[in-house]
């Protein structure tokens, strides 16, 4: 991990100091939760959250609220059924299936590659610097962009990256779409953080962000509603129709991605129209029963 200068005592306010204690009960639910698994013959990898908390300053702490673990497609089953039972139950685990559309680099190759870190004397396995910062990027472009805070993620895994890190590994194995994906959400990281890209062999590619990309971004920005599943709002018929409403037409960053699409294609339309019919059937299998329910009160 990089090496954060650490601040002296007397300069550390309230919430440093709380969130210092926040972090440090989901360290212990981290530990806790490798051990469960590890018990089960699983080994998991933690990804974003603490694993991404590791590159911020000690003075700007990241806040986080569920413990992310990717395991492998054999062992997804049964990780997620003792992730809803005790003792997990309780620390707010969510398990995916390997790295599913947050990459495409394959699940033996990024777990080779992986890394161990130690909290509590327990070893915690997290991605590699080179593809946890692959998969940030995507998981911030498949929210649409909406989350503006979590674009530091971007910032201080550029920032404080390893002496060590490998640029051609973060781009090996991956399309050269992807790729564009990666470099463009630097280059929003550039903008609007003022991340110096200076030095790194991709910098002149940072000076362009398509003009609709920036639109969008800042319409998410400046809008107070965020996008929510759809099954958590059945009770409320204002918040419902929000929702709705949030996602005629769908956010075209989210679209393009999801439709493996390049960010410099002129129109969005084909995507957007393609995510519409990509999410009929399971947004109908999310919302069916939350409706059913609601309706037979």
């Amino acid at each position: 991990m990089a090496q954060i200068t650490e601040i002296p005592t007397q300069e550390i306010s309230d919430d440093i100091r709380w969130n210092r204690l926040l972090l440090r009960r989901f360290e212990v639910y981290i530990a806790e939760a490798f051990t469960e698994l590890r018990l089960h013959g699983i080994e998991p990898i933690l990804i974003k959250g603490w694993a991404a908390s590791q590159n911020y300053p000690v003075d700007r702490p990241r806040q986080f609220s569920d413990i992310d673990l990717a395991v492998s497609s054999k062992d997804h089953d049964r990780a997620f059924e003792l992730s809803h039972a005790a003792p997990l139950n309780l620390l707010n685990i969510d398990i995916h299936r390997e790295l599913r559309h947050l990459d495409t680099v394959a699940w033996n190759t990024l777990f080779g590659r992986s890394k161990l870190e130690t909290i509590d004397n327990t070893e915690i396995r997290i991605l590699c610097a080179e593809d946890h910062l692959r998969v940030m990027c995507v998981h911030w472009l498949v929210d649409g962009g909406q989350y503006k805070e979590r674009l530091w993620d971007i910032y201080y895994a550029v920032m404080n990256r390893p002496a060590d890190f490998d640029w051609d590994k973060c781009f090996a194995d991956i399309s050269p779409t992807r790729r564009k994906w990666i470099i463009i959400t630097i280059a929003i990281a550039k903008k609007y953080l003022e991340l110096d890209v200076s030095g790194l062999p991709f910098a002149g590619e940072t000076d362009t962000i398509p003009k609709w990309m920036i639109r969008c971004l800042e319409k998410e920005w400046a809008s107070d509603v965020r996008l929510r599943s759809l099954h958590t709002c059945v009770s409320d018929p204002k918040l419902f129709w929000q929702q709705i409403l949030k996602r005629i037409p769908p956010n075209p960053i989210e679209s393009t991605v999801e439709m493996e699409g390049k960010f410099d294609d002129s129109l969005r339309t084909k995507y957007q129209i393609g995510s519409i019919f990509a999410r009929i059937v399971p947004s109908i299998q999310r919302l069916g029963p939350s409706l059913w329910q609601r309706i037979t009160k």
